[in-house]
């Protein structure tokens, strides 16, 4: 039983150190990205791969919404592309020169902890956006897996297994390692563009050679609306339905670590993708919707129909045989199946880069695959949820898509205004408000969204609130510096140094000189021992891990090391550790007895970096360092 037992535990710890490998990111590469860069075409590639995939989806989707006026909504689309997002986009590359994107430039415009959760409701939308990339990608993959034609009858109606079969495969890829995606992007994208464009080449040939098609497309735009004013009306209506075409833009952001060049070649070539991506796709979008809207009957475009979720892909079959057809479909599953692996590179990537910095994640979310297993789970639940169907979820995209966009038209707004720049402002304040129009109207008509979002914003806001409370008690301080006062004070200390805590009011001669006598009543200090004061000044108690800056001064013949930080108790502890290592002496600290409840003390240290100090200081001292014989004293009285 003894050896049973053993073997489980060793098991157990071989899976757990699989799990966590990698477990020690680095934080220069988190901040940075890879040390490996590449030409800014071809990161435009790995955008594009999230990005460009949309075309498997967005002319069947635009037909569904608009009808008739697709061609028509699809431009306003483009225009809001190229006048609205480009541009917003552009400045956002120009303040966040590593990737933090929109998010990051909002952060700074939000301290404390209402900042802390306006980031994590962010993050939930953001969570929304590429969860649902993943699902609505894959799920796409399926409906062209499914309606070719050489695919045996067995597997119809298995739209959900298929589906959850790829989401696997995505999450096996990523759990044995996923190291180089840009080199597959290139080849993806660059198949996949091609043969878009001899699809849609080949459709404009046959609508050119049978001009009735455009004829009787003309005849049911007149029947049915009664102005070319109320076809622009009614476009700009629909036109939010079609949001999932602006997909792209906070992964082209979120790729800049990637680009080559220093930090002002690296936001030019930035720029550069960000606007060549969107002309290919505006270009593609419009001619896109222009043939599928003429040459496919509506009934296909319905759920059930040939052309539900594969537009392009149904004239690929027509008018360029099913080998063809084919070869256009496995572009087209490898391309959506690998928006997925963006997405997901994506997911990975932002949870690091967020939420361990605001303690506000467990250790191993530092982790890839333990996120990677996370991750799909949902991914499989919301597959089951919306049984695969790539229409029903384009509401949820749509929604996180657009928030984010939002998001970078107010930040970037803000940004204008505290430069004053007055014709800045009016420009990006105009897209703001037709983003926040655009998204209002999504979120009405199709609040799936919202539902979704808010689901990944409660998971993230309550996870993160227990961790931060379980993690309270850690060493969160990564560096102390002195300055050259305080470097002396302590260089002079001979022996046990002793510190007496002090909390700042008045700091004149009679708060000192009475707390030196309280402390020689209570502790019978020696009046030989070298004793020192020290003061901690809490900042922005919603901050996790600081750097401590020490400075020495000296008031009315007492010596005082002061310094900012978060919370009071870790910064103390990690103070006392690193006199410890100086000094070679375990040194005390002295305090008076705190008066309340502790239940509101502890509540006072978790949200504002105080409460009942010296008990918390000694937790934290006890879990650093378990060794008694040299931890430092912790003294009350």
């Amino acid at each position: 039983m003894v050896r049973v037992d053993q073997h489980v535990l060793a098991r157990d710890g071989a899976v757990r150190r699989w799990l966590l490998e990698g477990l020690q990111a680095d934080r220069g590469q988190i901040e940075h990205g890879p040390h490996r860069k590449h030409p800014w075409w071809q990161v435009m590639c790995l955008t594009g791969v999230d990005y460009f995939s949309t075309l498997g989806y967005q002319p069947g989707i635009a037909a569904l919404a608009a009808g008739a006026l697709s061609p028509l909504a699809t431009l306003m689309l483009v225009l809001l592309t190229l006048f609205g997002a480009l541009p917003i986009y552009r400045r956002v590359a120009e303040e966040s020169p590593n990737g933090q994107g929109s998010i990051a430039m909002l952060e700074k415009l939000a301290p404390q902890w209402w900042g802390k959760l306006f980031v994590l409701a962010l993050l939930g939308f953001a969570a929304t956006d590429f969860v649902i990339t993943m699902t609505l990608s894959a799920a796409d993959a399926t409906a062209h897996i499914l309606e070719n034609p050489f695919v045996p009858a067995a597997f119809d109606g298995q739209r959900v297994p298929v589906t959850l079969f790829l989401l696997a495969l995505l999450g096996a890829v990523f759990l044995m390692g996923f190291s180089e995606a840009i080199g597959i992007a290139v080849v993806l994208v660059g198949a996949y563009l091609v043969l878009n464009a001899v699809v849609v080449a080949t459709a404009l040939v046959h609508v050119l050679e049978h001009p009735h098609v455009m004829v009787d497309w003309e005849r049911v735009l007149t029947h049915t609306y009664s102005s070319p004013l109320a076809m622009v009306g009614l476009s700009l209506v629909v036109m939010p339905k079609l949001a999932l075409g602006l997909s792209g833009f906070e992964t082209g952001v979120a790729v800049m670590p990637v680009v080559q060049g220093d930090r002002a070649r690296r936001i030019a070539g930035t720029k550069r993708l960000l606007t060549v991506a969107a002309l290919i796709m505006s270009v593609f979008l419009i001619l896109s919707s222009v043939v599928t809207t003429v040459l496919i009957p509506a009934k296909e475009f319905e759920a059930g129909g040939k052309a539900s979720g594969r537009a392009l892909a149904y004239l690929a079959h027509g008018f360029l045989g099913d080998w063809f057809g084919t070869v256009y479909d496995v572009s087209t599953i490898a391309i959506l199946w690998f928006a997925g692996a963006s997405a997901m590179a994506g997911l990975i990537n932002l949870v690091p880069r967020y939420l361990p910095r605001y303690g506000m994640a467990p250790d191993w979310t530092r982790a890839v695959r333990p996120l990677v297993l996370v991750f799909s789970v949902i991914a499989f639940a919301i597959t089951i949820i919306f049984r695969a169907d790539v229409d029903a979820q384009g509401g949820a995209y749509a929604t996180g898509v657009l928030v984010l966009i939002l998001s970078a038209a107010v930040a970037v707004t803000l940004s204008a205004w505290r430069r004053g720049r007055i014709r800045a402002i009016a420009a990006f304040g105009v897209i703001a408000a037709v983003f926040a129009y655009t998204l209002v109207d999504n979120v009405i008509e199709r609040p799936d969204g919202v539902k979704i979002a808010s689901f990944f914003i409660v998971a993230i806001v309550v996870t993160s609130l227990i961790s931060r409370a379980t993690r309270s008690t850690e060493l969160r301080v990564s560096e102390i510096h002195f300055d050259p006062l305080a470097e002396r004070f302590v260089n002079e200390a001979t022996g046990e140094i002793h510190l007496i805590a002090n909390e700042p009011h008045l700091r004149d001669q009679d708060e000192y000189n009475d707390k030196r006598r309280e402390q020689w009543l209570n502790h019978r200090l020696r009046s030989d021992e070298p004793v020192m004061f020290v003061e901690v000044t809490v900042v922005d108690a919603s901050d996790f891990e600081t750097e401590l800056q020490v400075r020495g001064e000296e008031r009315y013949g007492h010596r005082i090391l002061r310094y900012e930080s978060p919370t009071v108790p870790n910064s103390l502890a990690a103070l006392l550790l690193r006199l410890r290592d100086r000094t070679g002496h375990a040194p005390h600290i002295y305090f008076h007895w705190t008066e309340g409840n502790p239940v509101t003390a502890m509540l006072r240290y978790l949200l504002f970096g105080g409460g009942d100090v010296p008990p918390l200081t000694r937790e934290v001292l006890r879990q650093a360092e378990p060794d008694v014989t040299r931890r430092p004293h912790v003294h009350v009285g």
